[in-house]
Parts: C-alpha cells; structure tokens; sequence
C-alpha cells in the first residue's frame, strides 16, 4: 500500500473514532498526516468526518497547495501546515469541535491551565501528574493566514510548546509524531478539559 494510501486509511479511522466521541459534529473538523518533508495527507473540505471515504482525502504540499486541483481541502489545512512547517517531529494533526473545548475557549482568557490531572502524561516530557501545562487559547480569525501568523508570534515567545491549543468558541488542534499517539492526546485533552468544565460548574 502506497504512503497516500496509508495515511487516508489512518485518517477515515480516525474521523470515525472522533464521530463517535461526538468531536466533529456535522462537517466539523479536519485530520491531516504527514507524506514526506514537503507533503501532507487531508482531510477534503465538506464532509461529515464520521463517513469519510479514502477519496475524501487528498494531497497537499506546505503551501496547502492542492495535488489535484479537482479536489478542495478547508482553508484551516493552512493550520496544519504551520505546524508541519514549524515541528519537524509532528506526523498528524487533529481538529475537534467537542462542547468542553468550545465553551472552555469561551470564558478562558489567553490560556487554559491543566494541572494535577494523570492524562497530563499524554504530553511530552511529563511523566507523572505532578505538573501543569497552560493552553494557548488563540483569537478566531476567518483570515487564516493571519491566524497561523499570529500562532508563530505566540510560540515564538513561549518556552516549552504543548502539542495542542484552542481556537477562541471554535475547537482544539493537536499533533504528534504519528496517528495513534495524536488520537491519545485528543483523547488525554478532552478529558482534562471536560473535567475543568464540570469543575467550574461545581462552584
């Protein structure tokens, strides 16, 4: 099986998965995997993610500048390509839109913080509970292009960069070196964050 092919396997495993956690309500969402140095696999623009079909996937390069000009990825493929652009070991990326994220994103300010939580061992370099990790909350921007603008001003001036931040009432994106470790940090990061929801609605 070609690499292509491999990846759009991955990636309608993955939309199923996340359907039926109930992330990527109606045509929410986007997965991507990366090919090679210059290619990613995407998810196409439109598609309920729970039914996905490997031709709803396509190429793209770091441009997001499609292979095949008959297909059209989301112009959020642009935010997957920053992050393939600026971290050479991620090899997936995900994009949810599950209620905790959402309404987290909402009322959290610049940043959700995520500390004492077992999960937290889902991100890199901490292997106990015994530490917190603050997540960028990023401002909403139909201008794609000067969202991911803005996300490399922000890790610009950040130390150690967790593999994940939220969009402003939008959803989350993660990213790891491969698939299955990105379904676990989604998986790890909906949690914590569902569990900091019902936390603040206990006080």
């Amino acid at each position: 099986m070609r690499l292509e092919e491999q990846a759009a396997v991955q990636i309608v495993a993955a939309g199923r998965r996340l359907d039926a956690l109930g992330w990527v309500p109606a045509t929410a969402g986007n997965f991507s995997v990366r090919l090679d140095a210059r290619r990613l696999a995407v998810t196409v623009s439109g598609r309920h993610k729970g039914f996905l079909t490997t031709d709803d996937v396509m190429v793209v390069d770091l441009d997001g500048v499609a292979e095949d000009p008959a297909k059209r990825s989301s112009a959020e493929t642009l935010l997957h390509c920053g992050i393939y652009r600026r971290f050479p070991e991620a090899g997936a990326v995900l994009h949810g839109h599950s209620i905790a994220n959402t309404v987290l994103s909402r009322v959290a300010g610049g940043s959700v913080t995520l500390a004492g939580y077992e999960l937290l061992k889902v991100f890199p370099g901490l292997p106990t509970h015994e530490a917190s990790v603050d997540l960028p909350v990023v401002p909403n921007d139909q201008d794609i292009a000067r969202m991911q603008r803005g996300l490399d001003a922000l890790w610009d001036g950040m130390g150690a960069i967790p593999p994940g931040y939220l969009i402003q009432g939008h959803g989350s994106y993660v990213w790891a070196p491969d698939m299955p470790m990105a379904l676990a940090r989604m998986e790890g990061l909906e949690f914590m964050l569902r569990c900091v929801l019902e936390e603040r609605s206990l006080r």
